[in-house]
């Protein structure tokens, strides 16, 4: 059994639809700053949460990948707390949250306009001798690579020289921007005057979009905090920083899909060679592989590992929840048929019930289905599949029966 979004008007719950079935590319605010794959779509995190919110809210993302439902809540004036095992995606998040002031974006700026000078194969750059011995160059050492391997470099160089942390961290997010439109993927190489170019572009863009958060979060008067977490959703609910957070009043999440292959922690290069290169940019180190970042290897027989983690990671959201969060989440599926009901079991395991939204009655299973929007993986590659489908589910924490309703039932089943 399931219960109805009660709460949300007819007209709220066909906004929250036209949303969730939005096909436009991610983009405005910060979300430009990387391309993290299976990209959440931020019409419809800024949806949810215009929906279930209100300014000062609390919104909680246990699976935060690329920042996307962050972003959207610190531009509606809500608190945010986000978390994510990988150190790359708190690298990208810290980022795109971080609200600049008026002169740091005129340093940036100015920045901005002379960072395609840098660029100069005929002037030396320093290599990453730590990062170069640990392998972290790999598939950029190529003789065929040179010039572009000292592009980064010196790219990387000048960054630094921005001189504070944030702005440093703002820098390399442009230089891991424009190297992985310059490696991630092509089929065709990149050229020293291309990623000269991006880089331009890019560290404008990314100017534009600080202006534009800064904006947005002023518009609400007071900034409200946000919070990231690097370390596993298993477990948060005893996490120090957390033992004084309130419940949260949203949880809006896009957590790693079963059994769908996704490379969150590297770049394919040349095909399907795969580089630990955006660790190396972002100065963070990466020592797990890809069962790490999505929650269990997708061959493991009944996909054991991964609904054990999920089980456990959304436990530990309804150990913070209160019986007023509304949890939303949008997953794929590689084999919809089986991996959806045992993901609902999971879910009721972890103490989660479903919900659905009235308007959808009658229509397919009366769950919120949507086309996922040009994804590189699966989908791209293998045209329409039941990959290529999100479903976007509702749940709230499960309401405990007082002992003397639990003693009635009792009696009435023996």
């Amino acid at each position: 059994m399931y219960e109805c979004v009660d709460d949300l008007t007819e007209e709220m719950q066909a906004a929250l639809v036209a949303a969730s079935r939005d096909a436009s590319p991610v983009r405005g605010l910060t979300h430009g700053y990387y391309k993290y794959p299976a990209r959440f779509s931020a019409v419809f995190a800024s949806a949810a949460i215009k929906a279930f919110t209100q300014p000062g809210d609390l919104v909680l993302d246990p699976h935060v990948g690329g920042g996307t439902t962050l972003v959207e809540a610190l531009a509606c004036g809500r608190e945010a707390v986000g978390v994510d095992i990988s150190s790359l995606a708190e690298f990208i998040t810290n980022v795109k949250c971080t609200v600049y002031s008026e002169g740091e974006l005129e340093t940036l700026e100015a920045w901005s306009k002379k960072i395609g000078a840098v660029v100069d194969i005929h002037k030396p750059s320093t290599a990453l001798t730590d990062y170069e011995q640990l392998g972290y160059y790999k598939h950029l050492d190529h003789p065929s690579r040179w010039r572009l391997r000292k592009a980064i470099e010196q790219s990387i160089a000048a960054a630094i020289k921005l001189g504070t942390p944030r702005l440093e961290a703002f820098g390399r997010c442009v230089v891991l921007r424009s190297a992985q439109w310059a490696l991630d993927g092509r089929s065709k190489r990149a050229t020293i005057d291309g990623f000269r170019r991006t880089l331009e572009e890019t560290a404008d863009d990314m100017v534009n979009g600080a202006r534009n958060l800064r904006r947005s979060v002023r518009n609400h008067g007071r900034q409200q905090p946000v919070t990231i977490l690097r370390r596993s959703a298993i477990g948060i609910h005893d996490e120090p920083s957390l033992n004084d957070m309130r419940a949260p009043h949203l949880v809006v999440t896009s957590p790693p899909y079963p059994g769908v292959h996704v490379l969150y922690h590297r770049w394919q290069v040349d095909g399907r060679k795969e580089a630990p290169l955006p660790f190396m940019i972002a100065n963070k180190l990466d020592g797990a592989g890809l069962s790490y970042y999505t929650m269990g290897d997708r061959k493991y027989p009944g996909l054991k590992t991964y609904f054990d983690n999920i089980t456990g990671s959304m436990s530990s959201v309804a150990a913070l929840a209160d019986h007023d969060t509304v949890v939303v989440q949008m997953v794929a599926f590689s084999a919809p048929d089986w991996q959806l009901p045992r993901y609902l079991e999971a879910m009721e395991a972890a103490g989660l019930a479903e919900m659905r939204l009235p308007v959808l009655k009658g229509d397919r299973d009366g769950r919120l289905w949507r086309s996922v929007p040009g994804r590189r993986w699966y989908s791209a590659q293998r045209g329409t599949t039941p990959g290529s489908q999100e479903v976007v589910l509702f749940h709230r924490k499960v309401r405990q029966p007082s002992a003397a309703s639990a003693a009635v039932s009792d009696r009435a089943a023996r």
